[in-house]
């Protein structure tokens, strides 16, 4: 396990630097789970936004063999498909810093200000 704010030794071989590489898309869900725990651990992080339509997602494809998001290129160059597979990979290679509790406290206030804002979901 890394700790916080540290990078695999590794790093090397990934083609961005020696960083994750998160192939994401910003209004999808999956992705922005995975964006929000590497932000909580305090992993830096190269985000590669996809084309919406999966018809154009050729570069995504030759790296990594799929057109779904979110996939993750890990720095030693192994690609990990899929949120749940994602998460599992990124809770056995980094440690919590002091500043994940409080991003998750952050994280949930601005969604409940987005909620009341947007849909006036807990309107009585």
């Amino acid at each position: 396990m890394v700790p916080y704010g540290s990078a695999p030794s590794s790093r090397t071989n990934s083609p961005a630097c020696g960083l994750p590489e998160l192939w994401q898309a910003e209004w999808c869900p999956h992705s922005q789970r995975v964006r929000e725990r590497l932000t909580e651990l305090g992993v830096d992080f190269v985000a590669r936004q996809v084309p919406a339509d999966r018809e154009r997602r050729e570069e995504l494809v030759e790296l990594t063999g799929c057109e779904t998001v979110p996939v993750l290129i890990a720095p030693d160059g192994a690609t990990l498909r899929g949120t749940e597979t994602i998460l599992g990979w990124i809770e056995a290679h980094y440690a919590a810093g002091p500043d994940a509790e409080a991003h998750r406290r952050k994280a949930a206030e601005k969604h409940q200000e987005l909620l009341d804002r947007e849909c006036d979901c807990n309107a009585a």
